[in-house]
């Protein structure tokens, strides 16, 4: 499930539309980020993007359908990102318009995890 120096090159230059993208390693696939947000990810070699409310059906509509990973017990678990539809690779336009969505979607999941806030430990 690695993903090639290659192809990672290739979807930074994909999604240049949205900015500076960058590739992170992660379980064997990769993290397609840009402002320090995830908006998508690879496995495979496959472009999955970040998927919500406001755009779940678009992919549905194209015949995509979400990441699925094998978990440790066996089952498998499916994440809110789906297969980037095949068309949108040589249509540069709809691709910036869904990229831009899948952003602003995890912008929005990341705003709402807030994070823990320690203990104050008390000291007398």
């Amino acid at each position: 499930m690695s993903v090639s120096p290659e192809y990672s090159e290739f979807v930074c230059e994909l999604f240049q539309c949205v900015g500076a993208v960058s590739v992170r390693k992660m379980f064997g696939g990769g993290g397609i980020y840009t402002s320090g947000v995830m908006f998508g990810l690879i496995a495979n070699e496959t472009v999955y993007l970040k998927t919500g409310e406001a755009n779940v059906q678009d992919f549905e509509a194209e015949g995509s359908g979400p990441f699925i990973f094998e978990m440790k017990n066996g089952r498998s678990g499916t994440m809110s990102y789906y297969e980037l539809p095949e068309r949108l690779y040589d249509d540069p336009d709809d691709l910036k318009e869904w990229a831009m969505k899948a952003l602003s979607i995890a912008l929005e999941s990341a705003k709402k995890k807030k994070p823990k806030k320690k203990a104050k430990s008390k000291t007398k």
